[in-house]
């Protein structure tokens, strides 16, 4: 297969300060497990309080700026390299990577302000904001027409508009009409959370298609009645996907009845995709890019795994059940590592695959990552269970002596997940040296 016709440029930039949120995630994410197996180790230095935040939005930082530095890098191979306005590029880069470091070191000196999962004080939505914006503006002034395209194309299409409108939404708790009254405030942020999910979900999933039909050869995938029923039930999921998150509002049953499920159809068709996928490449072109392919058919056994605890999840009298529990925890993680991560890192294998340093360590780093992160998952759901067990057959109960009985599982979570990120550090800082060559060479 002939390396994509495209220098490597500023669009790869997002993927080395992506795996750089990458580390930062792991980090905090190590720091957090530290203080859950010791109480109050970092109390006096660095408390849970700005560990947690720090280890989330670090993540979700991971997730956006390598999923637009991946569709940027797709979009210009796509167009054959003729690309307008590439210049915004490099704009947008340092607006949204200046904005979510700036948020970072923030947190770092207790500056906070915001809500769950943006923590950050509001006005640093504005950069946000003004980054995305250009962002759309270089998508939408390279986007010929949308008549004919492969799905993948419409996947960042409707993933760039829809992602700028629910993050403005999750905002508007701004408002005193909408923070002063509880269950609308509940209500609009966890929608918009669901909905933002969706539309990076969209950027991510389209950039897999791409990449499928890359190793293949041809647009077989791409062009697929299969791929565009992912499309409409990935942009339905987008829109009304909200609706689990939300069992414990007063809200229509069937809402949450028709969200879960096609959440859970969406994923079921992606994995199916990948199946009959993973048959159909040829030995040849498997070989030859295997760190990629290795990745991506990790990810169809999380979507597999992931898919299982939504059905369970979606159960009602089981929600309740384990609502605010380390189940949904788990579920998130089986999400945002196993999938997104997975999918992520088979595109940054594949984009800087011509560089071949570190192939050993990032073959032992594969296994590392996927065994701990089962014993991690596994750990999450088993903690979380016995706490909802604990919350619901002892009305009286004491949370500390609660906690002191989890100890035993929180030390597992602290060695798995010390694992995981050895295995995450051995494939990411080769894929960063393979990076910084084809920059700088």
């Amino acid at each position: 297969m002939e390396p994509l016709k495209n220098k490597t440029g500023d669009g790869s930039k997002f993927l080395l300060l992506g795996m750089g949120f990458l580390l930062s995630t792991l980090l905090f994410g190590l720091l957090g497990a530290i203080e859950y197996a010791f109480p109050g180790v970092w109390r006096d230095v660095f408390s849970f309080e700005k560990i947690r935040p720090l280890h989330v939005s670090s993540a979700v930082f991971w997730i956006l700026t390598t999923a637009v530095g991946c569709v940027i890098y797709f979009f210009k191979d796509h167009n054959q390299g003729n690309i307008k306005n590439f210049f915004l590029v490099r704009i947008i880069f340092f607006v949204l990577g200046g904005a979510f470091v700036v948020i970072l070191i923030s947190y770092c000196f207790g500056v906070f302000g915001g809500r769950e999962y943006w923590e950050f004080n509001p006005w640093m939505a504005l950069p946000i904001s003004v980054g995305w914006l250009l962002f759309i503006y270089f998508f939408i002034s390279n986007l010929k027409t949308l008549k004919n395209q492969p799905v993948y194309v419409w996947m960042w299409f409707t993933g760039v508009l829809f992602f700028l409108f629910t993050y403005i939404e999750s905002n508007l708790w701004l408002i005193p009409s909408i923070r002063n009254n509880l269950v609308k405030d509940m209500l609009i942020q966890w929608k918009s959370y669901g909905s933002l999910v969706g539309s990076w979900n969209l950027l991510i999933y389209g950039s897999s298609i791409y990449l499928m039909d890359k190793l293949h050869e041809e647009q077989k995938y791409s062009h697929s009645s299969l791929a565009f029923w992912i499309y409409f039930l990935g942009l339905f999921n987008l829109m009304f996907n909200w609706g689990h998150h939300i069992y414990t509002l007063p809200t229509e049953p069937y809402v949450r009845h028709i969200s879960y499920f096609v959440s859970m159809t969406e994923l079921l068709l992606f994995g199916r995709m990948i199946y009959h996928w993973k048959s159909s490449i040829n030995t040849a072109r498997k070989n030859f890019n295997i760190e990629a392919y290795r990745f991506i058919v990790a990810a169809d056994w999380w979507v597999f795994l992931t898919l299982g605890l939504a059905i369970a999840m979606s159960i009602p009298a089981f929600n309740v059940f384990v609502h605010g529990t380390h189940v949904i925890v788990a579920h998130t993680m089986g999400a945002t590592i196993g999938i997104n991560s997975m999918l992520l890192l088979a595109y940054i294998t594949f984009i800087f695959r011509s560089n071949q340093i570190g192939n050993t360590a990032i073959k032992r780093g594969f296994w590392l990552m996927n065994i701990s992160l089962f014993v991690f998952w596994m750990v999450l759901i088993g903690v979380g269970v016995i706490k909802a067990y604990w919350q619901f057959t002892n009305p009286n109960f004491i949370y500390s002596e609660m906690i002191i009985s989890l100890r035993p599982y929180f030390y597992i979570f602290l060695v798995s997940g010390a694992i995981l990120i050895v295995g995450i550090l051995l494939i990411v800082l080769p894929l960063f040296k393979r990076g910084l060559a084809s920059n700088y060479k």
